[in-house]
């Protein structure tokens, strides 16, 4: 065989043997996506569907009452009428969905001020759903104690300042005007049960996607550019650069699905529990900042409160917690490894 075309034939096979070497990265890169995001999907499964179950039994038992009638005498802490505790109550329980279909049935008979709406919304936005996430919080290693200290002490703290500095402002104390009111909604089990099973399947997705554009975002350089850009606030936080994606996703999208990205870090070691635990705590009290923010701002509530306060709060919160000694972040702390 004459020496050009060795030459030529040893170039082809090389060139074969390159292509099948991509062609099996690339499937085995989509399997291990795939792989990935099945196991946080499940995860968090085991944690969601039985905090729903138990959520919506106490909700048919008339606990969301009862929770509304203890909320009460503290309405009037925050310059709100007695009638909205049950607002707050269902929104604790389940999501600020359900708080807006109360709220909305109060505003028939109450006249709030933009002020009063605006109060209620900042308790709204940062105390909801904590059965469900303060479970999925707690498989991210944060102790419930420290979730019901951080979102609903730290939701009624902002609250009361807001209540004081728009009372001695002399701010937004006009009537609030409903720009929207809800359609009618399937309030039966069976209506329950088809929500949630649409919402659960939905979250599969978003979860894939999340993970895909992760990896993409590594391959790219996107993520180290990401990590730049943030550490000036992940300094304040006191939270290394490990942590920056899960809480650009939390922060974005919602807490379930940073704290899903947060487990995942977590098992591969990425992530260490201290920054894993002020991660999960600080998207606690501010994530899913587009639409929580806009269902709010749907109520008549003023964007100072819902998006600006809860921005400052958060970082001042988290600043304080993250300078604490060290043992009190082990207290009550496991890697969510050990879970």
């Amino acid at each position: 065989m004459p020496l050009i075309v060795q030459y030529r034939f040893f170039h082809l096979k090389r060139a074969i043997f390159m292509l099948t070497w991509l062609m099996t990265q690339k499937k085995n890169s989509v399997f291990e996506i795939f792989r990935e995001s099945t196991r946080v999907y499940f995860t968090l499964l085991r944690i969601l569907v039985p905090a729903l179950i138990v959520v919506k039994s106490l909700e048919l038992l008339g606990f969301t009452v009862w929770l509304g009638s203890v909320l009460a005498p503290l309405m009037g802490w925050l310059g709100l009428p007695d009638t909205v505790s049950v607002v707050w109550a269902a929104t604790l329980l389940t999501n600020i969905y359900t708080g807006m279909v109360l709220f909305f049935e109060v505003a028939r008979s109450e006249t709030l001020t933009v002020a009063q709406v605006s109060v209620l919304g900042t308790l709204m936005i940062v105390a909801h759903a904590i059965p469900v996430e303060g479970a999925v919080a707690r498989k991210v290693g944060a102790p419930w104690w420290l979730t019901l200290c951080l979102r609903i002490g730290g939701s009624l703290l902002l609250a009361w300042v807001l209540h004081q500095l728009y009372r001695a402002g002399g701010w937004l104390q006009y009537p609030n005007e409903l720009a929207w009111q809800p359609k009618y909604t399937d309030e039966s089990l069976m209506g329950w049960a088809l929500v949630q099973i649409q919402t659960l399947t939905i979250i599969f997705f978003v979860i894939l996607a999340l993970i895909t554009s992760l990896k993409l975002f590594r391959l790219l350089g996107i993520e180290r550019l990401l990590h730049l850009l943030l550490n000036p606030f992940l300094r304040l936080l006191g939270v290394s650069q490990a942590a920056a994606n899960t809480i650009v996703i939390g922060a974005m999208l919602g807490l379930s699905f940073g704290a899903g990205l947060l487990i995942q870090e977590s098992r591969t070691e990425k992530l260490s529990p201290r920054d894993a635990l002020l991660a999960v705590s600080f998207l606690g009290l501010c994530h899913s900042l587009i639409e929580d923010t806009l269902l709010i701002l749907l109520l008549g509530a003023d964007l100072s409160a819902v998006l600006w306060a809860r921005l400052l709060f958060a970082f001042l919160v988290i600043g304080v917690l993250s300078r604490l000694p060290a043992h009190f972040l082990k207290h009550g702390l496991q890697p969510a490894t050990n879970r």
